[in-house]
């Protein structure tokens, strides 16, 4: 292939750990600045993809750490493992162990060739090759899921392949610039909502997003008379998915989902994107994992193939934004001693596609990070204003507020 891995000979931790520090008066607006500039910078090839940076100069003592990590290397669930392995769940734990180093396994018994693979050496061959059937089992099924799937696509029902998706604002030629919001809500909120509606937390998220985009749009004269689609990546039940691993990985399909942007009744729009993610789960849940990620692709490969023909804008794009959102941990964790106050997910814009947003729960609130190209997203902290009044119009319509 064009890329490939190959071991750092020269390994420098300093060109991978940095430390910066905020300028007064050091507020969150401070911190969300500098971590716009910090995620418009690309990761250098010819070295491991990941960069940590160490910030401090935030009010009342506080301190924050930014990560950024090559998605080849590993997906939001197993990122979001990885941090809480580097963490403690006990405020009296004063050891630190973080994510980049290599005694994060520190406990661990050295382990063989053997161990490793949970079979003898000699049987490994014969493990390769009952993975090899499995595949070609697989992509034995991936004609018939395709057909299938692009049938649903082509009729708009909700499946893998978008391709009723309106042209918008987003979708267009993106700068390397970055801007960045984010806020939390408690998950109380959001959980009234879902068992007041029948629905699910991550429905009445897409719920929030789908009215705040409709809103921002609105606002400036941009609407669509069509629905916007979002990109929603699903989970797979990967091996070791409970554990965290140094390994990384992807294990990530995804869904074409409608937000109900033409609909202004939030209740109606809540209702129909739960039957929407309900008809496109249903849709998946006949495929293996293997085939789920060969479909999900086929779905991407327009948004790729758009901008290297340089063509976007001249035709409708397969979706119109990401949205995602990585379940996290319920309890409060702790580095050193110092408490994990929120965790704000910085996704990836990518050409064609000028917004992300993407949500992590962790301790009894969602929180969300909005991801945008600085010239393509104008005055993009106004989404945060809109998907609150979202929140507050949907336990309305509920009865719960």
């Amino acid at each position: 292939g064009q890329w490939v891995w190959e071991q750092d000979n020269e390994f420098d931790i300093e060109h991978h750990v940095r430390h910066s520090a905020l300028p007064q008066p050091g507020r969150i607006r401070e911190l969300l600045d500098l971590c716009s500039r910090l995620h418009g910078t690309r990761l250098a090839r010819e070295r491991p993809l990941w960069e940590a940076h160490v910030i401090e100069g935030l009010q009342d003592g506080r301190f924050a750490i930014y990560v950024k990590l090559h998605h080849s290397l590993i997906d939001g669930i197993a990122a979001s493992r990885l941090m809480q392995a580097s963490m403690s769940t006990d405020p009296t734990d004063t050891r630190i162990v973080p994510m980049w180093s290599a005694s994060l396994q520190r406990d661990r018994a050295p382990i063989d060739a053997d161990a490793a693979t949970g079979v003898p050496e000699d049987e490994v061959s014969s493990g390769a090759v009952a993975t090899a059937q499995g595949l070609l089992s697989d992509a034995v099924g991936v004609p018939g899921a395709l057909i299938k799937t692009l049938r649903r696509g082509v009729r708009d029902e909700t499946s893998a392949v978008s391709l009723h998706a309106p042209n918008t604002i987003f979708n267009t030629t993106i700068t390397g610039s970055r801007r960045f919001a984010a806020q939390s809500w408690k998950m109380d909120r959001l959980a009234a909502i879902a068992r007041s509606t029948g629905t699910t937390v991550n429905d009445v998220v897409l719920a929030m997003c789908g009215g705040a985009v409709r809103r921002y749009l609105e606002d400036l004269g941009e609407l669509p008379d069509a629905s916007l689609v979002a990109m929603v990546p699903i989970g797979l039940n990967a091996r070791d998915a409970g554990t965290a691993s140094g390994a990384g990985g992807n294990a990530i399909g995804s869904v074409m989902a409608k937000l109900s942007t033409d609909i202004a009744d939030p209740a109606e729009r809540l209702a129909r994107i739960h039957a929407a993610m309900a008809d496109g789960k249903a849709a998946l849940s006949s495929m293996t994992p293997n085939q789920i990620v060969a479909m999900s692709a086929v779905g991407m490969a327009p948004a790729i193939l758009l901008p290297m023909l340089r063509i976007q804008g001249l035709v409708r794009p397969p979706f119109n934004l990401i949205i995602s959102n990585v379940p996290g941990t319920r309890e409060r964790h702790y580095l050193g001693g110092a408490e994990l106050l929120g965790t704000y997910p910085l996704s990836i814009p990518m050409q064609g596609m000028a917004l992300n947003i993407t949500c992590a729960s962790y301790a009894g609130s969602m929180e969300f990070g909005l991801t945008g190209c600085r010239r393509s997203v104008p005055s993009l902290q106004r989404l945060l204003g809109h998907l609150d009044d979202e929140v507050t119009q949907l336990e309305r319509v509920a009865g719960v507020a």
